[in-house]
């Protein structure tokens, strides 16, 4: 039987290249939507948590505020949105993975594809503003299941419609805890420190965090030494895990 290429595949259906282009207003929407969270993290650095409004960041970015709510139902939504671009980039590794790769193993393998440590400067900063101001943790909650909805509809994508919602709730948990623990031991390191040498640390928490949920948290045999970002291992490890 002959096989059909990726190639001819693409060409005989012209429709699905044109799906995969965003169109102009899709980009519009988009560039709308990073303006409004981009106001909203300018202002609480400058301002300070409680010291501004809804108003005040749909002036900043140049919006109304009924188009502010067109894109987000709460300040607080907007400040978590600025986590979106490091979900968003991570994801899009993610499905570049082999299908059949393990979904653990592909989370880690994403991970590491994220070369340039200020990749994952935007959570790391709203991480460290909640923990500097815990009237701001609906913000770092809001963000969590955000990334948790994306996990899910990442690994549904991957496995299929068939795949059991409690498989699926339990992968994305298990991910998001590991996350949480990362930027946990990283701010209790580092403080809010948003260094590049400080986000290659938090960045290979991260990348370890997702190898010990794949390895079912077997002690690491050299645990008294741990590894440097720097003279980590690029490869990912082999795991035995079932996602």
């Amino acid at each position: 039987m002959t096989q059909t290429s990726n190639h001819d595949a693409v060409a005989e259906s012209p429709a699905l290249a044109d799906a995969a282009v965003p169109s102009r207003r899709e980009l519009n929407k988009a560039a709308t939507r990073s303006s409004i969270a981009s106001a909203a993290l300018d202002l609480l650095r400058s301002n300070g948590s409680g010291n501004f409004t809804v108003e005040d960041i749909a002036a900043s970015a140049g919006v109304s505020r009924r188009t502010f709510f067109n894109y987000f139902p709460s300040l607080e939504a907007a400040l978590a949105s600025v986590a979106d671009g490091f979900m968003d980039h991570a994801l899009e590794q993610f499905r570049l993975r082999p299908a059949e790769e393990s979904i653990l193993e592909s989370a880690q393998a994403a991970l590491m594809a994220l070369a340039d440590p200020m990749s994952v400067a935007p959570m790391a900063e709203l991480f460290s503003l909640t923990q500097d101001n815990r009237s701001l943790a609906r913000s770092e909650l809001e963000a969590w299941e955000h990334c948790t909805g994306q996990i899910i509809d990442a690994a549904r994508s991957r496995l299929g419609e068939g795949i059991s919602e409690l498989y699926l709730h339990a992968l994305a948990g298990s991910v998001i805890s590991c996350g949480k623990a990362a930027m946990t031991v990283w701010f209790a390191e580092r403080g809010p420190d948003l260094s590049a040498e400080s986000l290659a640390v938090l960045r290979q928490h991260l990348i370890d965090a997702m190898g010990l949920l794949g390895a079912g948290f077997a002690p690491p045999s050299d645990a008294s030494a741990p590894q440097s970002p720097a003279s980590a291992a690029p490869s990912v490890p082999t795991t035995k895990d079932r996602f």
